[in-house]
């Protein structure tokens, strides 16, 4: 397989992983992008390993992942009680376009971070002895000496499980409820509430349709605080599925019914700049703030087209996630 760019940072001119990415990820160890294992799926002692692999995991979700630690310089899958400093999440089975996965979560949190700054796990994308691309991201919940940090996502935080609330128990919320968690939860809130309307303004303008209790978490810092955890999980669903609305929490933005002047008078009722502006209010940014957060994501169109160009997403579903971008981009634009 012929690489061009940095299958990390998305840096032209690089056939592996460039120096800047490991140093980010692997603390500058020259780890090869290139995994000693063939696709989970195939059979043999590999698939074997997957599965043993698989039992031992503790991290919830639908998609399979598993746990990977960094030997010398080589990833390799974590074997019994060892803890594993990386996550591997391999192409997922019933969706559409499933190979673009990897890539799609990859490039969407390259942009995440590179364009729009919002704190990210480290990511990048690795690649089994077939040529078959899977996301690896570095876990933030363990510090550098090992130790693991507390974290707790907004469906606990909510109060919310199968049990009580049902199947569908981590979309039963608000983003307006989740800023009231903030409040309660975060000591300095001001300032994790502007890393949280930018993140709900992201999965909006990149059609994350996942974006669900959750896929936010409050991390403890080595302070014992709490603040809003790295972003993960950042993707345009809408390739790999069919989603009606344009949030993925069923009351969307707001505690109580709230559409906009621009979304009523707009005759597809799609959220607008006007709405996201009401929501910063509500969440206790002021006005003046909520105009200088929402500014970039109003501009920089060609520094979002430069990395999806640069990615591995096959040329079709690179029109196809720019479509879906510029879609979105038009609806926070009208007014």
């Amino acid at each position: 397989m012929e690489i061009k760019n940095c299958p990390g940072l998305l840096t032209e001119g690089y056939s592996s992983y460039s120096p800047l990415f490991l140093r980010r990820m692997f603390t500058s160890r020259k780890v090869s992008h290139i995994l000693a294992y063939n696709a989970p799926e195939t059979d043999g002692d590999d698939h074997d390993k997957f599965i043993q692999n698989r039992k031992r995991i503790s991290i919830s979700g639908a998609q399979e992942k598993y746990s990977v630690l960094l030997e010398k310089y080589s990833l390799r899958l974590t074997i019994g009680s060892e803890r594993g400093s990386y996550i591997l999440k391999p192409k997922p089975h019933g969706l559409r376009k499933t190979a673009m996965a990897p890539a799609n979560e990859h490039v969407t949190m390259q942009i995440a971070s590179q364009v729009y700054h919002i704190p990210t796990a480290v990511n990048g994308l690795v690649f089994f002895n077939n040529d078959e691309a899977a996301y690896l991201t570095k876990r933030f919940d363990i510090d550098t000496n090992g130790a693991r940090l507390g974290i707790e996502d907004f469906a606990s935080l909510a109060g919310k499980t199968e049990e009580n609330a049902g199947a569908n128990f981590k979309y039963e919320y608000s983003y307006e409820g989740v800023a009231e968690l903030i409040k309660k939860h975060v000591g300095p809130w001001k300032i994790e509430m502007e890393k949280f309307f930018n993140l709900v303004v992201f999965n909006f303008l990149f059609s994350n349709g996942d974006a669900h209790l959750k896929n936010f978490s409050l991390l403890e810092t080595a302070n014992g605080d709490s603040i809003l955890s790295p972003a993960y999980d950042l993707m345009d669903t809408r390739i790999h599925v069919d989603e009606d609305g344009f949030f993925a929490l069923n009351d969307e933005l707001f505690k109580e019914w709230y559409w906009s002047g621009c979304r009523i008078k707009n005759s597809h009722h799609h959220p607008c700049k006007e709405d996201f502006i009401e929501f910063g209010k509500k969440t206790g940014i002021t006005e003046n703030r909520v105009d200088k957060l929402l500014d970039p994501f109003l501009k920089k169109q060609g520094e979002v087209e430069n990395l999806v160009i640069k990615s591995f997403l096959d040329e079709a579903t690179k029109e196809q996630y720019l479509s879906h971008y510029n879609e979105r981009l038009g609806m926070l634009n009208s007014e």
